[in-house]
């Protein structure tokens, strides 16, 4: 094969075919026509001798030769963009851009207001465009879509470039006339009734097993190497929700200590360490290779660093 024949533009058609499996998608991604991204996809299969895409019943399904490909190919393309990416220098105080944060509510509430302020002080034309996890996918942040995202992550793809923002304990929030407070133990713990909260991540999550321990996160993992189980009264996607379960109900909600700290001021409710040790959470900024050399997304990432020294100390 002579690679100087080769179109450059069939690695791009090849990358999104390979993402979106279906060839009307990929055209409307790369805002060209059917026929168009059919016939470069006819230019594929006969520069590669392999149908690359094959029509099942479940759909458009990539060879195994494809598969191999796939990751090459994105990583070609990444590399070539980054390189080409021009580099201008930003002003914030003249500029208009809108950053778009993909952002858990436990990031966005006790991370985001500090960077809003910042934000109106140094760069007061540009805005904030704050997702939550189930808005966006981690191709939106691969392909540059969503400026960055700021949450807890199990894995991440190994293109993304990544920074931890903080480590955060765990803290038990009650009401001050919960009765759980005259005897603050383990054992009291576990005959109370709980709020549950998620690990947020990306995508629409599904419904959960009470039973089902390695599903359920931190605290219940932490709880289950003492062989023990908390009685989850009510599950909850969103932080904000369990902190108001709490303040309204004689619900314990174990939150990221910096969440409960925001009721350090509310006469009524009452911040506890919990009676069992916690694995202390990670929360993360990552990005894609696209935005790295970005001079605008290089000063919002040192700024979010900035703010987040300061509020740890």
């Amino acid at each position: 094969m002579n690679i100087s024949k080769i179109d450059l533009n069939l690695l791009v058609y090849l990358d999104v075919l390979l993402r979106e499996k279906n060839v009307t998608r990929a055209a409307n991604q790369l805002s060209i026509t059917q026929p168009a991204m059919s016939n470069g996809l006819k230019r594929l299969r006969d520069l590669l001798n392999d149908p690359i895409l094959v029509r099942t019943s479940d759909g458009m399904v990539p060879t195994e030769r494809a598969k191999e490909l796939a990751p090459v190919v994105r990583g070609i393309l990444l590399t070539l963009e980054e390189t080409l990416q021009p580099n201008k220098d930003f002003e914030p105080e003249h500029s208009h851009r809108v950053f778009r944060i993909m952002a858990s509510d436990y990031a966005a509430s006790t991370l985001i207001p500090a960077l809003l302020k910042r934000l109106r002080a140094q760069a007061p034309g540009t805005s904030l465009d704050i997702m939550t996890p189930s808005d966006v996918t981690f191709h939106d942040v691969e392909n540059g879509r969503v400026d960055m995202a700021i949450n807890r992550f199990d894995q991440l793809p190994q293109s993304f470039h990544q920074k931890t923002i903080w480590r955060d304990s765990f803290a038990c929030l009650v009401h001050k006339q919960n009765p759980i407070l005259a005897n603050f133990n383990l054992d009291s713990y576990l005959k109370g009734q709980h709020i549950w909260v998620s690990k947020t991540g990306f995508g629409v999550g599904v419904g959960m097993d009470p039973a089902d321990v390695q599903k359920l996160g931190w605290v219940d993992e932490a709880l289950a190497k003492f062989g023990k189980q908390r009685n989850i009264s009510v599950f909850t996607r969103n932080y904000h929700v369990a902190m108001h379960l709490a303040v309204e109900t004689d619900l314990i909600a174990t939150l990221p200590s910096r969440a409960a700290g925001l009721y350090k001021n509310d006469c009524t409710m009452q911040v506890l360490d919990p009676p069992f040790p916690i694995p202390s959470i990670e929360l993360k900024m990552i990005w894609s290779p696209l935005l790295h050399q970005d001079a605008s997304h290089i000063w919002l990432r040192r700024l979010i660093v900035e703010i987040a020294d300061e509020l740890t100390h």
